[in-house]
């Protein structure tokens, strides 16, 4: 009777469905090694639980890897980085469904370390992946943005789809948010016309319009170099910017600007919207891209999380979409972290049952960073003892 009771607990415990839908900590982890490193401590404790795993991103760095761990297949690319010089990219493909990130191509890792170029770096890559991704017959693009470089409006990606800005002489601007102050002019007739039948939309964990107090320069700029001189420069030069595209493509370019999510990467997201992308919250397209809603009906308990939960997590960062719509379906939420700063009733609201921080395990940051992974496997440990038990 007592091996029968025994393994009548072991089943009631494997029987159980995990699903890890988790975010990267980023500096340490990728989404997939969170993935890898909670199964691992998870089965240590209950030996043949059943896990699924479903890499999660939202738009920023690590979307197109998402992709790629749920079946997209990886396409590989040599575009322009941020300060031209060339760089291999990626993009995902399934169907005829892209998914792009521009920081694959116009990224802050794709700068040297230490350097800066808040005035120059261009999104001509970006534009280039988008490029390739038509190219392989893409119909719907998923343009995940974040993680940007550049703050040039979306000028170099619009202008790797074939659009023209010039300066007075007739000549390009220079690359970069510096160089619309001499943009004179402004053809976008020259557009890469299979944009018109595509479905593009953009992903952003971000609303900031393009200018001003909220916009890209003041909010982001300081974060890729931008002194406060150069914050006032490319403010007032994306300023002139959209006032030259409205005397090009009439009044929707000053909407567009106002309208949330154009401030996204630098000013990106304004440059999609001109070329009549539908902006959506990035977790949101992300989690139906990658499936999320049929994996979440096998699941019976959701681990999700990222390198630090904080105030930014509750305003559309991963960890909080995924939350939300497993709440909605009525499954309980774990989340595990670097670092933890939001308090247990903020955690609720959001629909997150527990929070497991790495620093609870090893609290000298520096050490929890480098140990990321063995850290999150005994973090599971604890998952595993508390909720599987």
């Amino acid at each position: 009777m007592a091996d029968a009771a025994v393994n009548d607990t072991r089943t009631a415990r494997t029987a159980r469905r995990v699903l890890i839908a988790a975010d990267k900590f980023k500096g340490s982890l990728t989404a997939v090694e969170v993935a890898e490193r909670v199964t691992t401590g998870l089965r240590r404790v209950v030996p043949g639980l059943d896990v699924e795993a479903l890499p999660v991103a939202d738009g920023g760095d690590g979307t197109v890897d998402a992709a790629v761990a749920a079946g997209f297949e990886r396409h590989e690319v040599r575009v322009a980085g941020p300060l031209g010089d060339e760089v291999t990219a990626a993009f995902a493909l399934r169907g005829d469904t892209a998914v792009v990130e521009m920081a694959e191509a116009s990224g802050l890792q794709r700068l040297p370390a230490g350097v800066f170029a808040p005035l120059t770096a261009s999104t001509y890559g970006s534009g280039e992946l988008l490029r390739a991704a038509l190219d392989a017959g893409a119909r719907t693009i998923v343009f995940g943005v974040g993680g940007s470089a550049t703050t040039d409006g979306g000028v170099g990606m619009l202008s790797a789809l074939g659009a023209r800005f010039l300066d007075a002489e007739g000549e390009p601007v220079a690359p970069g948010g510096g160089g619309l102050a001499q943009l004179a002019r402004a053809d976008l007739s020259g557009l890469d016309p299979r944009l018109a039948s595509v479905e593009l939309v953009l992903a952003s964990d971000v609303d900031n319009p393009l200018t001003g107090p909220q916009g890209a320069p003041a909010v982001y700029g300081p974060q890729k170099g931008a002194s406060p001189d150069d914050v006032a420069t490319l403010d007032a030069a994306l300023a002139h910017y959209a006032k030259v595209l409205e005397e090009a493509i009439g009044p929707r370019a000053a909407q567009y600007a106002a309208s949330p999510g154009a401030g996204a990467a630098g000013g990106i997201g304004y440059g999609a919207l001109i070329l009549g992308a539908r902006f959506r919250p990035g977790i949101a397209v992300m989690l139906d891209v990658l499936g999320f809603a049929r994996a979440l009906e096998r699941a019976s308990l959701v681990i999700t999380g990222e390198g630090s939960l904080d105030e930014q997590t509750l305003h559309g960062k991963a960890p909080a979409g995924v939350a939300a719509a497993a709440r909605a379906a009525g499954k309980e939420v774990i989340a595990v972290c670097g670092r933890l700063a939001l308090p247990p009733e903020a955690l609720g609201r959001a629909g997150i049952r527990r929070a497991y921080p790495l620093t609870e395990e090893e609290p000298d940051v520096a050490k929890s960073i480098a140990q990321a992974g063995p850290i999150l496997e005994r973090v599971a440990e604890r998952i595993a003892r508390d909720f599987l038990g």
